[in-house]
């Protein structure tokens, strides 16, 4: 599992969202939520990576950190 992916569903986890949640909150569809965490899209655009970090209400940084 890619690092993006592992992070973003460590702090989804903290923060009990479900991916469907996720997807919501982040304006995506879950299916680019599941892809991400499974690393079956490995290398999400930064405007991704932005919409998540803003819907766990973390930084960009606290997701690519390993």
């Amino acid at each position: 599992m890619s690092t993006i992916g592992k992070n973003i569903k460590k702090f989804r986890q903290e923060k009990e969202l479900s991916q469907d949640k996720l997807s919501k909150l982040a304006d995506l569809s879950l299916n680019t939520v599941v892809k991400i965490e499974l690393d079956e899209s490995p290398n999400p655009t930064i405007e991704t990576i932005q919409k998540i970090a803003k819907a766990l209400d973390v930084s960009v940084d606290d997701l690519l950190k390993k």
